[in-house]
């Protein structure tokens, strides 16, 4: 059997009008990059003043809801849009599509202003496959420095605690970065206990001595130090299991489960108030156990503890949302919520629960935002105006020709965009790596 290969030699036309198709995409990749710089810029400003904050949990969940991006690529271009802001020279280049997207992305991971001009000629010259293989060698002595650091931090970590001449201790100490902010929050947390029992005390009693000053910071850390130490040796120095450790009690009164603007207690174990919509939002999934008072406040009738939504409804509630139910959030991980609360008479029914995250729950309970089920059984939700938040937005109308808009917005910012815009000053040599990171990284070694 005999095959025959037949070779197809291209005419010079055909040539022609495939470089002639080269060159456009080349320009037209150009100007959707120049389009993209614009964007991050909006993305950037949208993101400082809080233009997101409308029951979204971020900039990247309100992209990924509002614009349809991914929620890994609408985290990215945030990401990029807050780095650029740092970086002008990368960001300018970017604009004038000189640079790709997908170079400027990879190049803000490593870039600082004190980088960024060698970074930028490392995109100059460089394909977009040489930039990602210089940032990881990048990243990597990035990582290898940040190691000797944390390395010597830990070296030198030292509590010196020694008496005075007058019989008080001195303590002078070094913590790494987050024991230190361990430490600073268990401190401002005692603070803020003491600073509760000096209330309730003075609300009790009246201050003991008015002309007394109040404690300096530093003798409020002082006083915070010893609360944490008696706390420790009173308890034991064990933190105990989760459960314990983050059990939260509410004292609220029926009443004010109903109605907010009822009167009535709504107060934590140490007796501090809570807003009402917070008890609400709690109760909501919750166990709860009910106490009934005397006229005289004294607990006559304590019922046995019980689960507002039973186990077996909350694993169809799981498996029916399958994450929050507030429009672009979908988080796995959410909590019941009674649409209308048990405590106003709504039943703890599948069709009057519908799954919240943590953020959005609060977001329904205590920031105004509304939700109800339709009688189809699709639910809608409303900020505080008023205002439908849609699952999906509608589409925004597009130009008959958007390319030429984008060419001719282009053309009038003064940008001369054309098939070797982004074209890298790579001739085909061979990208030694080793070399590259030692001339370009300034801790190289």
């Amino acid at each position: 059997m005999e095959i025959v290969t037949l070779r197809i030699v291209p005419t010079p036309e055909a040539v022609q009008e495939l470089d002639r198709l080269g060159d456009e995409i080349a320009e037209l990749a150009a100007h959707l990059d120049a389009a993209t710089a614009r964007l991050l810029d909006l993305i950037r400003e949208f993101d400082a003043r809080g233009g997101w904050n409308t029951g979204f949990r971020s900039c990247a969940a309100w992209l990924s809801w509002r614009v349809g991006l991914a929620p890994g690529a609408a985290r990215e271009h945030v990401r990029v849009a807050r780095a650029l802001g740092a970086l002008p020279l990368l960001a300018r280049a970017l604009a004038r599509g000189e640079l790709s997207y997908a170079k400027v992305r990879a190049l803000t991971r490593v870039a600082i202003p004190e980088t960024e001009e060698r970074l930028l000629a490392v995109g100059r010259a460089g394909s977009a496959e040489h930039v990602e293989r210089i940032v990881r060698g990048w990243r990597r002595v990035d990582r290898q420095a940040e190691a000797r650091e944390a390395a010597l931090q830990h070296g030198s970590r030292a509590l010196h605690v020694y008496p005075d001449s007058d019989g008080t201790v001195r303590i002078k100490g070094r913590l790494t970065a987050e024991v230190g902010a361990l430490l600073v929050q268990a401190l401002t947390a005692a603070r803020e206990t003491l600073y509760q029992q000096r209330r309730a005390k003075d609300a009790a009693t009246g201050p003991a001595d008015v002309s007394e000053e109040p404690p300096t910071m530093e003798q409020q850390q002082a006083d915070a130090l010893v609360l944490l130490a008696e706390t420790a040796l009173h308890h034991g120095i064990d933190p105990g299991t989760p459960g314990e450790r983050y059990q939260v009690v509410v004292h609220v009164d029926a009443e004010v489960l109903a109605d907010p603007d009822a009167p009535g207690q709504s107060v934590l174990e140490d007796g501090a108030r809570v807003p009402a919509g917070t008890s609400q939002r709690l109760a909501c999934d919750a166990s709860r156990l009910v106490m009934r008072h005397g006229r005289d406040r004294r607990v006559v009738e304590v019922d046995s503890r019980t689960r507002t939504i039973p186990p077996a409804l909350r694993r169809a509630l799981h498996h029916r949302d399958r994450g929050c139910r507030f429009p672009g959030c979908g988080l796995r991980f959410g909590q019941g919520h009674h649409i209308r609360h048990w405590a106003q008479g709504g039943p703890t029914t599948l069709s009057n629960l519908a799954l919240l995250c943590r953020r959005h729950h609060r977001a329904v309970h205590e920031d105004g935002y509304q939700m109800e089920r339709q009688p189809d059984g699709e639910l809608r939700f409303y900020r505080p105006d008023g205002q439908l938040l849609p699952d999906v937005p509608p589409a925004r109308a597009v130009a008959g020709d958007p390319m030429k808009a984008l060419r001719a917005r282009h053309e009038a910012a003064g940008l001369r965009i054309h098939a070797r815009t982004a074209t890298p000053g790579w001739v085909g040599e061979r990208l030694d790596l080793g070399w590259a990171i030692d001339v370009l990284h300034p801790l190289a070694r």
